[in-house]
């Protein structure tokens, strides 16, 4: 549970109806089974003591009784057992039968929450038997306990925190935001849920006790329902409904069991079995996503009363997956499509751009590397919007010390399979002179050596867009941008930066998508040797012939970093968390210290190159994260790192 992970399970038992004692020994076994597991919410279908399927026989003395001391029983035999329990059953109060869910946990009924909506059409006869909750919470005897009833009831977490130190320490606190919500079946296909109230008084996980019969097609939309139930109250849910041992003599009950997390569908066990269903919900992600959306009405409610109850600190196993490119969908299908949604993006907001400042070309910089290119892959979608034509766009070269002949070739070869005008202006020349009047011996090969190359390159580029009565078109990425890997006023520079939210993982994605579809086999041949090639500024003199200058053994793998930093910007997550995370997605790629050495490296780079973020030109966003400091990072320049670092000195 560190970490703010915790280990649900949905429950369907094989049961028999009205058979209340063996019912209650099948809760019992599977509830301890799923605490073996380590789950810490266990939720079971509604009326799963007595079956759903008891018709007229809820209104006889003996199956209510029956039941009532049954859970007391299952109370008493899972007293030993930390997790929260949530078990239905039918409970009479003053002369009236509630259909609720009893919420238990180490031999105590902390709660009883009784189901609103009693669906009375087609099939259903509820209303028939039991009467409406209510939302007042009021105390009622029941068996000798006292017990507090009502609709509004919410059960929030406090984590026992005692001989935590160090880095456990720092993760333990997440889960004391936990706060859970019940409802039951039909009160969550209702246009007013109960959960939406719940989620707005502070619940951020809904559990849902269920007997959902089958028919065809059916099963679809409940996913759908409780899928994006999760999305809208920004929760988790865990939804266990009734299956196999109910009476078939008109339905058949499916057990299905579903745990989502804000519309995400963490486990699904599909339809027509019995047993458990596990998922481990993340508290932090929802708390971090509910505090971003300023618009949720997420004030603490009066009308609800918060039951308390303790888990200690333990370190959940997690069987989550963890996409090493989060930036990237993992289906091949889902990738293309994102693939042509972020181009057309990419090029609308160009487009606009032109049409607005009446410009009549475009300068690229065009190195043979990925970023360029989809600079300029960018442009020739924009000028087809614009129905100009593609000589338009001037694609420049500007080889130097670190140009090799292969990133030289491609450069050429792509600008020419375009059709763009092209540019070869060596820049060798311009900038040993400026060595001179700066006074720098370029045998130096130092930062004054690499940036004096980049800056040339900026200034021909701005000048030959007021020659041609054009803009400059910037080709730097995210991650480029998240990092400070860019020259100030050299390559950080432009009047549109159409890449400026596309994170280095992506670009290749979108580089390979434009090869797959361009329809030209000499543009595709040039564009898959680009994404052959190795990602390097190319400022160092190179070594026989090949690139001296990697970036990636410079800075780190960029896989890691896009990695940190969607869960840094998207989640506000603590980096301890991270590094768990990143361990896990990059397992026997990655040795440990080789992870947090580079997130280390990330943290200090990201604080300390804001400066350059706070003055980059426009450009389109195109997913969840971005760096804008007109929109999505309002971060200052100054700030100071150490409370991340020191988070990970701990380790």
């Amino acid at each position: 549970m560190w970490d703010g992970f915790i280990k649900t399970a949905a429950v369907t038992p094989k049961i028999r109806v009205a058979d209340v004692s063996y019912n209650a020994e099948e809760v019992i076994r599977l509830a301890r089974e799923a605490a073996a597991e380590g789950a810490k919410i266990i939720v079971f279908p509604e009326l799963v003591l007595t079956a759903y399927t008891c018709g007229d026989l809820f209104l006889q003395a003996p199956l209510i009784r029956k039941a009532g001391r049954a859970l007391l029983d299952v109370a008493h035999r899972t007293a030993d057992l930390e997790a929260l329990i949530f078990v239905g059953l039918p409970v009479e109060i003053c002369g009236k039968l509630y259909n609720t869910a009893a919420v238990l946990q180490r031999g105590k009924i902390l709660g009883l929450v009784p189901k609103r909506s009693l669906p009375n059409y087609n099939e259903y006869y509820e209303a028939r038997w039991f009467h409406p909750g209510v939302e007042e919470v009021t105390e009622i005897s029941f068996f000798g306990q006292t017990v507090p009833f009502g609709m509004n009831l919410l059960f929030r977490c406090i984590p026992k925190e005692e001989g935590l130190q160090g880095a456990e320490a720092e993760s333990s606190g997440s889960l004391a935001g936990l706060m859970i919500g019940a409802e039951l079946c039909e009160d969550l296909w209702t246009p007013d849920p109960p959960c939406t109230r719940a989620a707005m008084a502070g619940a951020n996980l809904i559990v849902n006790l269920s007997a959902s019969v089958e028919v065809t097609g059916k099963n679809i939309y409940r996913e759908q329902l409780v899928s994006m139930t999760s999305a809208r109250l920004i929760a988790g849910y865990v939804y266990a409904s009734a299956g196999e041992g109910e009476s078939s003599q008109d339905l058949v009950f499916g057990g299905q069991r579903l745990i989502c997390e804000n519309g995400t569908m963490l486990a699904d066990s599909g339809r027509f079995t019995c047993g458990i269903t596990y998922a481990e919900l993340d508290i932090d992600r929802l708390l971090a996503e509910r505090r971003r959306m300023t618009t949720y009405p997420s004030e603490p409610s009066p009308v609800y009363r918060v039951v308390p109850f303790t888990l200690k600190m333990e370190r959940t196993v997690l069987t989550r997956i963890y996409n090493r490119r989060p930036f990237v969908p993992d289906e091949q299908a889902d990738r293309e499509r994102r693939c042509e949604e972020i181009l057309t993006i990419q090029a609308l907001g160009l487009k606009k751009r032109i049409e607005h400042v009446h410009s009549k070309a475009a300068v690229i910089g065009i190195s043979g590397g990925l970023d360029s290119t989809l600079a300029l892959l960018v442009t020739a979608r924009a000028f087809d919007l614009l129905s100009m034509d593609h000589s338009g766009i001037l694609a420049v070269t500007m080889p130097a010390f670190g140009t090799t002949d292969r990133t030289y070739h491609n450069a050429v070869e792509m600008s020419k399979a375009l059709g763009c005008t092209l540019k070869e202006i060596n820049i060798k020349e311009a900038v040993q002179i400026h060595f001179r009047d700066i006074g720098h011996d370029p045998s130096v090969t130092d930062v004054t050596y690499e940036n004096g190359q980049a800056r040339e390159r900026t200034q021909i580029l701005m000048d030959l867009a007021n020659q041609y009565g054009g803009m400059v078109i910037g080709t730097g990425d995210m991650s480029e941008l998240a990092l400070g890997w860019a020259t100030y006023n050299g390559d950080h520079m432009s009047m549109y930066a159409v890449n400026c939210s596309v994170p280095k993982t992506l670009v290749r994605h979108l580089v390979h998508y434009a090869a797959d579809t361009c329809g030209d086999k000499r543009l595709q041949e040039t564009l898959l040797d680009v994404l052959d090639t190795p990602v390097s500024p190319e400022l160092l003199p190179p070594k026989d012939g090949r690139i001296a200058q990697i970036t990636e053994d410079l800075v780190g793998p960029y896989e890691l970093h896009d990695f940190f930093l969607y869960y840094v910007l998207r989640f506000g997550f603590d980096p301890l968390k991270i590094y768990r995370l990143a361990k896990l997605a990059f397992k026997g790629i990655y040795e440990d210290d080789v992870i947090l050495k580079w997130e280390k490296t990330f943290y200090w780079r990201f604080f300390s190159q804001q400066y350059k973020r706070s003055c980059i030109p426009d450009g389109p966003k195109v997913g969840s994260v971005a760096l804008s400091p007109r929109g999505d990072l309002r971060m200052p320049s100054d700030a100071v790192v150490s409370i991340w670092r020191e988070k990970l000195d701990l380790l």
